[in-house]
């Protein structure tokens, strides 16, 4: 069957997220594989019986991730203070228990809007407003709790309303980027054709059913668990659960905890039932040596922890969130250096033998005062950065200082924290005087540092050595082949292919894009197979891939699953259409198949939601060039030009456009 003709109609489903008509696909929220629909009943369910585990969660960070407006939530000054933040003007009221915000704009418009929401406790609290029915967007005016003072999140920016960044645009909607990990069974539910929020949650704040799932079943199975029949739910642990947390399989516990704490993209629209495999909800994003992450995997910009645990030796052995957090005060379970010395000790954990004993909380190890900055672990293992301006985030890939590697990637050095004043020669000669012993060796950073860059023959084996290496991370061989594709030539897509068969989806999803520059007959024949892969985020990629060459026939025996992956890729585009790099996507697509007036839509839709975009105004002005619908060129460049006055890119496209 021919694969143009199912992506025509992928693109007209795609024109009904612009707003065209509804998709008529239902998606039915906690459902198990098997089909069963347990409910949820609430945090206050569950504390009858569970009484420890509820007093540890009460007030805990999860419990307080949303609440309403009240005396006993809002920590900020609403006391009707005017204050000048990023070039705003906000005056902060309380009447009663109703709190408000007015707010001078920076291009002078005013606008008040009522406190809806109020979000987080510490080391900052934000507030929510809705700007229309059912959108709600985070203020970037927001409480530091420790200073008692209102700041601001973008000190640098004094973005107004029409710029995509402004804190009533896209990127600050909580709808879509923010509140499915502050509450519990939560639906975004967004309507496209209306550009509508009708988002719904079973529990606002991270409850009991956030993690162990929708607990109706459960408290069924409580009633009498010596005669419930749990077999008519397939799909639920014995105890009626739909996540189940066993100690031979310390994986489970993770990915639910990294649905939310992990930078990603969702493939479906609704919040994936806890016990859900991560790879079927998500698309994790890899180490990129550019934006999100350092060359070394150290972490840049805010990803959540679970990238960057994926690169460590604990996750490797089995170590697990709960070993050293509390999972319901999410506290750690042991103060300073005790909570790394459970297991780094002379006497180890017989959990994990390949553990080298030895005394690691003492100056002969750490070459630092006993008590000083310098002796705690966290402070040269978990290098931490600050994000929203005053929330400090530690590395959870526990990595060893290598100021030998800082020099010639630029990675960052922990021990600079500390000792400003000095230099990374001088770290290292500190580190080998301590430790003669040290690690020098070849490390991935060295490849990933010049992975963008494509003048140098060695960087393509280098990356794909890392690809091959199967006592490397799956996410550094994964992001290893994500940074050979600039590198590719078709003679290397042989090679590549081993790789789609790697036992770790992030690698299989990494490996398809590598095919796009072989043969046609040899694309096809490497990525069908993986249109049944166990994971969807791989059944996307491979049928976003197969999009490139639509003129191509799938076999019988894939026919099931590239129809499957096509239902799966729609669903990833209803998801995301109201995100403009979403309308990206679709616009991309669009262009694959040449269907130009979806594209065009597409493009539109992207501008409409981020004035910003400069490439989607780009493409909107070069298909309709292409097309010689040239005052229509000229018409959507200049309302481009208006909203990014000296963009090169367009500045570009007027000489191209103007009468000569």
């Amino acid at each position: 069957m021919s694969l143009y003709r199912f992506f025509r109609s992928l693109i007209a489903l795609g024109l009904m997220v612009l707003g065209l008509n509804g998709f008529g696909l239902e998606f039915a929220a906690a459902q198990t594989p098997g089909g069963s629909v347990p409910e949820y009943i609430g945090s206050e369910a569950c504390a009858g019986c569970h009484k420890q585990e509820t007093s540890d969660w009460l007030g805990s960070h999860h419990d307080l991730a949303w609440e309403k407006p009240g005396p006993e939530t809002v920590l900020g000054e609403f006391s009707g203070q005017n204050v000048s933040i990023g070039g705003s003007d906000v005056t902060f009221s309380r009447q009663g228990d109703d709190y408000s915000v007015a707010i001078t704009e920076p291009d002078g418009t005013r606008a008040s809007y009522n406190i809806t929401d109020v979000v987080g406790v510490e080391p900052l609290q934000q507030y929510l407003v809705e700007t229309e029915p059912g959108r709600k967007q985070a203020l970037d005016f927001v409480w530091d709790v420790v200073e008692g003072q209102w700041y601001d999140l973008y000190p640098d920016e004094d973005y107004v309303p029409s710029d995509g960044l402004h804190w009533s645009g896209p990127y600050k909607n909580w709808n879509a980027r923010c509140a499915v990990c502050h509450a519990t069974g939560y639906d975004k539910n967004y309507v496209p054709q209306d550009h509508l929020y009708q988002s719904t949650q079973a529990e606002i704040g991270v409850g009991c059913e956030a993690c162990h799932g929708p607990g109706s079943a459960h408290a069924e199975w409580a009633k009498a668990p010596e005669s419930y029949d749990i077999s008519g739910m397939p799909g639920l642990s014995a105890l009626g659960f739909t996540a189940s947390f066993s100690k031979d399989d310390p994986d489970a516990q993770i990915q639910v905890c990294a649905g939310c704490h992990s930078r990603r993209s969702a493939l479906t629209d609704e919040s994936p039932v806890p016990g859900t495999a991560y790879h079927d909800s998500y698309e994790l994003a890899l180490i990129d040596a550019d934006r999100l992450y350092y060359p070394d995997g150290a972490i840049r910009d805010e990803v959540y922890v679970y990238g960057s645990f994926l690169q460590s030796k604990m996750y490797q052995n089995g170590v697990q969130c709960s070993d050293c957090h509390n999972p319901h005060s999410t506290r750690l379970k042991a103060e300073g250096n005790a909570v790394c010395t459970q297991c780094h000790s002379e006497a180890g954990n017989t959990r994990f033998p390949s553990l080298k004993l030895a005394d690691y909380d003492s100056p002969d190890h750490y070459f630092h005062p006993q008590g000083s900055e310098g002796a705690q672990c966290k402070n040269c293992h978990m290098k931490a950065q600050t994000y929203m301006g005053i929330d400090e985030r530690s590395d959870h890939a526990f990595r060893i200082p290598r100021p030998d590697l800082s020099v010639e990637t630029g990675a960052p050095l922990a021990c600079l924290d500390c000792h400003a004043d000095k230099d990374t020669e001088w770290a290292d000669k500190a580190i080998l005087a301590a430790h003669p012993d040290a690690d020098r060796g070849p490390h991935f950073s060295q490849t990933f540092a010049h992975g963008h860059g494509g003048e140098d023959p060695g960087t393509l084996p280098s990356l794909f050595d890392i690809a091959e290496d199967e006592t490397t991370p799956a996410i550094i061989r994964a992001s290893a082949l994500g940074l050979a594709a600039s590198h590719m030539q078709p003679e290397d897509t042989e090679r590549a292919a081993r790789q789609l068969s790697a036992g770790d989806p992030l690698i299989r999803a990494a490996a398809i894009p590598l095919q796009r520059s072989a043969a046609p007959d040899d694309k096809l024949q490497r990525i069908a197979p993986l249109l049944e892969d166990p994971a969807r985020s791989v059944r996307i990629t491979a049928v976003k891939e197969l999009l490139q060459n639509p003129g191509l026939r799938v076999a019988p025996e894939h026919q099931a699953g590239f129809e499957q992956g096509i239902r799966e890729m729609q669903q990833w585009l209803m998801a995301n259409a109201d995100y403009p790099e979403g309308q990206l996507a679709l616009g991309g697509t669009a262009l694959a198949l040449r269907n130009i007036p979806a594209a065009l839509s597409a493009f539109a839709e992207a501008t409409q939601q981020d004035p910003q975009l400069a490439d989607a105004w780009v493409m909107q002005v070069r298909l309709l060039a292409a097309q010689n619908r040239i005052e229509a060129a000229r018409e959507v460049l200049s309302r481009a030009m208006a909203a990014n006055p000296g963009n090169a890119q367009l500045l570009s496209l007027d000489l191209q456009l103007s009468p000569r």
